[in-house]
């Protein structure tokens, strides 16, 4: 959005043009409502403001000009060279994002300093509270809003942008190579190549990118020309940024891409993939390759992101890019009823159901919610971090992905077991999760329906038993990762094996208690299960327990001594006899 100028900003008025003036000269206008005991007065801060603003459907916050029309500049000293931390902070404590400028009535002197607060308006359904009271203006008051008001505003379902008629947009705007390709894709996708052979008209109407002769705006984001899009819908545009380095500011490259979708996303992947590189892996005679930048994973973000982001709403999908990360940003939050912690498990409705509709027939993108699907599958079999849209908020979705393979070992196990699988006998995006759990060792998290599935398919192996059972990933694992001295250890251990660890110890420090044998058999059994094999070496009269509860010690048997003279006796005798025959 533009910044308004202080001009302007004379003209407005409070309640039509959704902006609120405060004088503020001395820059002590409260942000938070401090200690006022009243939560009328409290309310009466930037803060509040922003939260009534930002329900109203968004406004200004202007401090340091009258309150009174026409709106003279007095100035302010508000968080003179503090606006970035102001930023950070009304984000904190609202969720909110506000932009944030500071004007001047002289810019040659820089007095009249006014300082704009620009907050965004609320996304459909959603309410912003202060001190847990959603609030909005009335007249010069903050108000809780009713119980009819919030009502209404939860009941709210986001109309579908891409499905409206842009009036001002005719056949003749749309560009034919973007049609040819659209056509040739839908004709590809469908198994029906006499689609190709249709008027562009016949196929803009029957996917309803016309209706009754006029284009929607899903045509002129899909089809649209350069020129078109730029003057119409230049939030429509994908900017593509190059770094370095994460900790660098200014980007390396900058590219604006306008062109209609079905031109723009080749270009816009063949430019991501010039910075691309990739790890052969060698599995014997098989040999793959794990890109840094999977194609279907970055397709699928992009696609996800001009499919499902709000073009009511200035900004344009941004795609930060990384030697070994990339960022994709677009406006809008998660559409309506998703949410982080249940994006892989509900099936959303897209906010632009038609544009998503196009998408899917022509083979871009997968059915509803399968492409986050596709993006969390791939990269976890790939041996890399989860996909993360923590960065995300109720103004935009931010999906970070990793290009550092961190495990190889895990993508060679999973290659291997599945390259000879038809597509629908593969794992499900779940099951590459719950594996990827197995393998940082959280199976206690997994579901038990996905514990079964993957030990029948042999991918997991059990260990331990009753409470102190967890699982492994099988042993191919451990050998694509040259680890198979952990995976011994990480065998059930049974009687001989205990004894092979605490006889030694004994035999050094005379005694030990329970605490000092968990110790040293700890990450191969647990407490409970070496409580039971000493209380078995006990019953066998191979230790000797002392004492009682706290102060219970034991030590090695007469039994066990006598037997391990014995063993060595024979051990040596046979040792003698095999050298007089000459066989050592």
């Amino acid at each position: 959005m533009s910044k308004l100028t202080i001009e302007h900003l004379k003209t407005l008025r409070e309640s039509e043009d959704k902006v609120e003036f405060k004088r503020a000269a001395q820059g002590n206008f409260a942000y938070d409502g401090g200690s006022k005991p009243n939560p009328k007065d409290r309310r009466k801060c930037i803060l509040g403001y922003v939260t009534a603003l930002c329900n109203e459907g968004g406004g200004y916050l202007v401090l340091g000009m009258e309150d009174a029309y026409p709106h003279q500049v007095v100035g302010t000293k508000q968080n003179k060279g503090a606006i970035g931390e102001l930023e950070s902070n009304i984000y904190r404590d609202t969720s909110i994002r506000p932009s944030i400028y500071e004007l001047y009535e002289d810019e040659t002197t820089k007095e009249g300093r006014v300082l704009v607060i620009d907050v965004p308006g609320r996304p459909i359904g959603k309410l912003f509270r202060f001190e847990d009271v959603p609030l909005m203006r009335v007249g010069e008051e903050l108000k809780p809003m009713s119980d009819e008001e919030i009502f209404k505003i939860l009941q709210e379902q986001e109309p579908d942008f891409s499905s409206e008629i842009c009036s001002t947009v005719s056949i003749n705007d749309l560009d034919t190579e973007a049609i040819r390709i659209l056509k040739q894709k839908y004709a590809t996708k469908q198994k029906n190549p006499n689609f190709l052979t249709l008027p562009d008209e016949q196929v803009l109407s029957d996917l309803q990118l016309m209706k009754e002769g006029k284009v929607t705006y899903a045509a002129l984001i899909l089809v649209g020309k350069r020129e078109k899009l730029i003057e119409l819908l230049p939030q429509a545009s994908v900017i593509l940024e190059y770094r370095k380095s994460e900790n660098l500011v200014p980007y390396d490259n900058r590219y604006t891409y306008s062109e209609p979708f079905y031109k723009m996303i080749d270009m816009l992947w063949h430019d991501i993939n010039l910075r691309n590189d990739k790890i052969d892996v060698n599995d014997n005679s098989y040999i793959f390759n794990i890109p840094f930048f999977n194609e279907d994973v970055i397709r699928e973000a992009i696609n996800n992101a001009i499919a499902h982001r709000d073009y009511r709403r200035t900004s344009e999908t941004v795609i930060k890019q990384y030697p070994q990360k990339l960022i994709v940003m677009n406006a809008g939050g998660f559409p309506l009823g998703v949410s982080i912690d249940n994006l892989l498990r509900v099936q959303s409705t897209p906010r632009n159901r038609l544009l998503a509709d196009v998408l899917e027939k022509t083979g871009i993108v997968e059915r509803s919610g399968q492409g986050i699907d596709k993006i969390f599958k791939n990269t976890l079999s790939e041996g890399k971090d989860s996909p993360d849209y923590s960065h995300s908020d109720s103004f935009r979705v931010e999906l970070h992905l990793s290009a550092v393979i961190k495990d190889k070992a895990f993508a060679m196990f999973l290659e291997s077991e599945q390259r000879d699988l038809a597509e629908e006998d593969r794992l499900s995006v779940f099951d590459v999760i719950s594996l990827n759990e197995v393998r940082q060792g959280k199976s206690q998290s997994v579901e038990k329906d996905s514990i079964e599935k993957l030990l029948s398919c042999g991918l997991i192996e059990k260990r331990g038993r009753t409470r102190g059972t967890y699982y492994i990933l099988s042993k191919s694992y451990y050998e694509f990762s040259g680890q198979e001295g952990e995976y011994s250890q990480k065998d059930d251990w049974g009687i001989n094996q205990v004894m092979s660890v605490i006889m030694p110890h004994l035999t050094k420090f005379g005694k030990a208690k329970m605490k000092d044998f968990a110790k040293l058999l700890d990450g191969h059994l647990t407490r409970r299960q070496v409580r039971t094999v000493i209380d078995k070496l006990v019953a066998y009269q191979l230790l000797i327990k002392e004492g009682e509860g706290a102060s219970t010690t034991y030590k090695i048997a007469e039994k066990y001594i006598k037997n391990s003279a014995l063993v060595a006796r024979a051990f040596d005798l046979g040792i003698k006899e095999m050298k007089k025959r000459g066989e050592i």
